[in-house]
C-alpha cells in the first residue's frame, strides 16, 4: 500500500475494500482469517474540507444575475435558490418529483431522497417559495403528475423544456455556466452553496445538531468538516502581520 501512486485518502479507500473483500470471503468460509484486518494505514484527519466556500454577496449575485425572462431562467433560479437555500446535494435536487414538493398545512415542504435512500422533508422559505412558484407556472409543473421530474432538460437554445429530468450532471454542468456569468471564481461549484449555507447558519449562533439535521448528516463532525470560520478567522490574523 506505501508504493501504490495515489493520495493517502485512496489508498485508505483502496484498503477498506480490500477489508471488506476479505471479510466477505470469510463469511463464505472461502478463508479463514482476513489477512486484512490487521493491517493499518497511514494516520490521515481532516479537520476542514477543502470545498471553497461561495460568500454570502457572491451567492446573492449569482442569483441576481440570473434572468427570468424564460422558463429555463426561472427553472435555473429556482434550483440555485433549493442549493443555497436548503443545503440540499446536487443528486438529491435531480431526484425531486412533483410529489415531493407539498403543503405541510402551515408551510410548504421540499422531500429529497438523500444518499443511502434517506429521506428529508425541509421547509421551503418565501423567497424561494416564489421562485418555484414562477417556475412552475411557467414550464406547467402543477398539472403535471404526480411522479413527473421537476426539473426537465432544455432543447438546446431554444428555452423551450423538454420531458426529460436534469441529471446531477447537468444541474452541476448549468450552475457552473451560471457562475461563469456572473463572473464568479471558477474553483466554485454547486457544492460551495452547501458550505456556505453551513457556515453561515453556524455562524448565525444556529446550534450544529439543528444545521447537521438541514444538511442531512449521521455524524456532526461531517457538519463540522463544512465549517469554514477558522479558515475566517486565520485569515484575519494573518493581514495584521506588519512586515
Amino acid at each position: 500500500m506505501d508504493e501504490l501512486p495515489a493520495a493517502l485518502p485512496t489508498k485508505k479507500q483502496h484498503l477498506a475494500a480490500l477489508r471488506h473483500f476479505f471479510d466477505q470471503m470469510v463469511i463464505r468460509h472461502a478463508v479463514m482469517l482476513n489477512p486484512a484486518a490487521s493491517v493499518r494505514g497511514e494516520r490521515y484527519q481532516v479537520v476542514e474540507g477543502k470545498t471553497p466556500e461561495i460568500s454570502v454577496d457572491q451567492a446573492r449575485r449569482l442569483l441576481r444575475s440570473i434572468g427570468t425572462e424564460d422558463v429555463v431562467g426561472l427553472r435555473d433560479r429556482a434550483i440555485v435558490g433549493i442549493l443555497v437555500y436548503t443545503a440540499a446535494r446536487v443528486g438529491a435536487v435531480a431526484k425531486l418529483r412533483v410529489r415531493d414538493y407539498f403543503d405541510a398545512g402551515d408551510q410548504f415542504c421540499l422531500r429529497f431522497t438523500e444518499k443511502g435512500g434517506k429521506s428529508r422533508d425541509i421547509p421551503v422559505r418565501h423567497d424561494l417559495q416564489q421562485f418555484l412558484t414562477s417556475y412552475f407556472a411557467a414550464a406547467g409543473t402543477i398539472a403535471a403528475a404526480p411522479e413527473a421530474p421537476v426539473f426537465r432538460t432544455a432543447v438546446r437554445r431554444t428555452k423551450r423544456l423538454t420531458e426529460h429530468p436534469m441529471t446531477a450532471s447537468d444541474i452541476g454542468r448549468m450552475v457552473k455556466r451560471r457562475m461563469r456569468d456572473a463572473i464568479l471564481p471558477s474553483c466554485l461549484s454547486p457544492h460551495s452553496c452547501r458550505v456556505a449555507t453551513i457556515t453561515d447558519l453556524l455562524s448565525q449562533g444556529v446550534p450544529l445538531e439543528d444545521v447537521q439535521h438541514l444538511a442531512g448528516h449521521a455524524d456532526p463532525r461531517t457538519t463540522r468538516l463544512y465549517d469554514r470560520r477558522q479558515r475566517r478567522v486565520t485569515r484575519n490574523i494573518v493581514e495584521r502581520i506588519s512586515i
